[in-house]
């Protein structure tokens, strides 16, 4: 399976961008739905999903990093 992270080292990974893309996204659609124009609502469409889909990436949701088992992320120990 190919590696998909050194792409993605590329994007920002504050999420600010993305949130205002998905933002532009939709004032674009609603621009478009006001104005009658079947392919700015697309485009508003598409800005969306791709704001959407890559904010997780910049979230750092994806990563290869294990987690740590359930008594480590609690800091608390399980006493026998």
């Amino acid at each position: 399976m190919p590696d998909l992270l050194p792409p993605l080292a590329a994007l920002p990974h504050s999420l600010g961008p993305y949130i205002t893309l998905v933002l532009v996204g939709f004032g674009v659609g609603i621009l478009g739905h006001l104005t009658k124009i079947r392919w700015l609502v697309g485009v508003g469409i598409a800005l969306i999903v791709v704001g959407a889909l890559l904010l997780p990436f910049a979230a750092g949701i994806p990563s290869g990093e294990k987690s740590p088992p359930a008594e480590e992320s609690f800091g608390t120990e399980l006493e026998e």
